[in-house]
Formats: structure tokens, C-alpha cells, sequence
């Protein structure tokens, strides 16, 4: 369960801003608040049908946005390897001690500086 709500809260984050603000209300109350169908459908006066079709729709448009695009597949992969060239690099920098050239420990360096900013971007 844990791991269909890490999902459903990155497909949010990636996809979110195609939702309806009402769509984007009742997901986020459910998954992000822990809030019932039932007590969402209370706190609007609908039916907990109503509040189950509108986040099943919502999950629709997210899952599919996901399987067409991919941008969450392809942002893990791309967190996986700029974490292989920062290990690389790291290597780079062990290794070059035994030889102190200043140009390899540079640019060793800056592979690793840059791939540390743009894993956090």
C-alpha cells in the first residue's frame, strides 16, 4: 500500500497541474490528507461514489499522462546515473592521489560539482 501511495504522490507532482482544482482537492485529501472517501463526500455534501469517481478519473489522467511520457521513469534513470558519475568521479579523485596531477583532480571535481547541482535541480 505504502508503495501505491509513493506513486500516486509522484504522479501528482510530475502531473498534477493538468488536474481540475476539484480533482486536485479530493486527490490530495485523499492520498496526501489520509482522509475517506466518506469523509471527503461529507465535508462536500456528494456522495462517496461521487468523491470515488472523481479521484479514479484523476488517477486515469496521471497513470496515463505517465505511460505516454515517461518523465518519471526516465527522471529516476537519470538520478541512477549522475549517481554513477559522481561515484566515477570520486574514483577518479582516489585514484589521481597516488599521481597529485592538479588538472585530473580539477576536472574530476567539477564532473562531480555538476552532477551533485543537477541531481538537486
Amino acid at each position: 500500500m505504502k508503495n501505491q501511495a509513493f506513486r500516486m504522490a509522484l504522479l501528482f507532482d510530475f502531473y498534477g497541474d493538468v488536474l481540475t482544482d476539484r480533482q486536485k482537492e479530493f486527490y490530495d485529501l485523499y492520498y496526501n490528507e489520509d482522509l475517506s472517501l466518506a469523509e471527503i463526500a461529507e465535508n462536500y455534501g456528494i456522495t462517496r461514489q461521487g468523491v470515488r469517481d472523481v479521484i479514479v478519473r484523476a488517477e486515469a489522467i496521471l497513470t496515463e499522462l505517465e505511460d505516454k511520457t515517461g518523465l518519471i521513469r526516465r527522471f529516476h534513470a537519470m538520478r541512477s546515473q549522475l549517481e554513477d558519475i559522481v561515484q566515477a568521479a570520486d574514483a577518479i579523485i582516489e585514484r589521481n592521489g597516488r599521481y597529485d596531477d592538479v588538472q585530473i583532480d580539477s576536472l574530476a571535481r567539477q564532473i562531480r560539482d555538476k552532477a551533485d547541482t543537477m541531481s538537486r535541480e
